[in-house]
C-alpha cells in the first residue's frame, strides 16, 4: 500500500486525510526507518508494508469507535513504535494521547517523534503497565485504553482496564483468532470490572491478513489489588 493508496483506502471508509497528515505519515515512516538501524522498534519496515500494516491497521480502530466527541483521553499500553495511538493521533489530532511503555529507549524514538511531526497533546512514561495501573494520577482516568498485539486477553485485561474509567471503553486490536483467547479471558474481563461489548472482524487490503477489534466497556471500578506486581499477571493470568 503506497501513499496514495493509504490515503484513499481511508477515504474510502469517510476518513478525510490532509496533506499535513499526509507529510505527518512521510516523516513518522523515515524516522522509524532510521531509528529501526539502531534499535529494534518493529520488523516491519517496507515503505508499503508500514503504511498498510502499522499506520492503516492502527487507524481501523477508528472505524468502529468515535474519537470526534471533543477533548477525549486515550492510553496506549505497550506502545512500541507508536501503535496504534500516534497514527490515530495523526488523524484524530483533538485526542489527548498518553504513552506507556517499558523500553525507555522506544521512549526517547517517542519523544522525538512527537516533536518532529508538532504532535500537541501527547504524554510520554517509561513504567511498567501493571505500576502505571496502580498511580493513583492515573488509574481510572482514561476514556480510552488501547493496545495492539500485546499479550493474550486474560493477560492484557489485567494491563489496561485498571487504566480505563468508568463507563470508558478498552480497545484490543487483535491480529489473530481471537475465540479462545476472550473464552480464557472472560473471567479476567469481569473481575476487572470489564464487560465485552462487540468484536469487530475484518481483512486488511492487499490480502495482507485478518484483523479484530475488540471493544470491552469498563463498567464498575477495578478492585485496588489490579494490577498485581510487574511480571505477575504474565506468570500467572487471572
Amino acid at each position: 500500500m503506497n501513499p496514495e493508496e493509504f490515503k484513499k483506502a481511508l477515504e474510502g471508509k469517510g476518513i478525510m486525510v490532509t496533506e499535513k497528515q499526509m507529510e505527518q505519515f512521510d516523516q513518522y515512516l523515515k524516522l522509524l526507518q532510521e531509528w529501526n538501524e539502531k534499535i529494534n522498534l518493529t520488523a516491519i519496515t517496507q515503505t508499503e508494508e508500514v503504511y498498510l500494516k502499522h499506520f492503516y491497521d492502527s487507524i481501523t480502530a477508528g472505524l468502529y469507535v468515535d474519537f470526534n466527541k471533543g477533548v477525549q483521553s486515550l492510553c496506549d499500553v505497550g506502545a512500541g513504535a507508536g501503535f496504534p495511538s500516534i497514527p490515530l493521533k495523526i488523524i484524530f489530532p483533538q485526542l489527548e494521547v498518553t504513552i506507556v511503555d517499558s523500553l525507555n529507549k522506544r521512549i526517547q524514538f517517542l519523544t522525538l517523534l512527537a516533536k518532529t511531526l508538532e504532535l500537541d497533546g501527547v504524554h510520554f512514561y517509561h513504567d511498567r503497565a501493571e505500576t502505571f495501573g496502580q498511580n493513583k494520577q492515573f488509574r481510572e482516568s482514561f476514556d480510552f485504553v488501547t493496545a495492539r498485539a500485546v499479550a493474550r486477553m486474560s493477560v492484557l485485561a489485567e494491563l489496561c482496564l485498571p487504566l480505563v474509567k468508568k463507563e470508558g471503553l478498552f480497545i484490543a486490536l487483535k491480529a489473530s483468532n481471537t475465540k479462545e483467547e476472550m473464552a480464557e479471558g472472560q473471567k479476567a474481563i469481569a473481575t476487572l470490572g470489564g464487560k465485552f461489548r462487540e468484536e469487530f472482524v475484518f481483512e486488511l487490503p492487499h490480502e495482507a491478513g485478518e484483523r479484530h477489534v475488540v471493544l470491552i466497556d469498563k463498567k464498575k471500578e477495578t478492585p485496588k489489588k489490579f494490577p498485581r506486581k510487574p511480571g505477575t499477571p504474565n506468570k500467572n493470568p487471572l
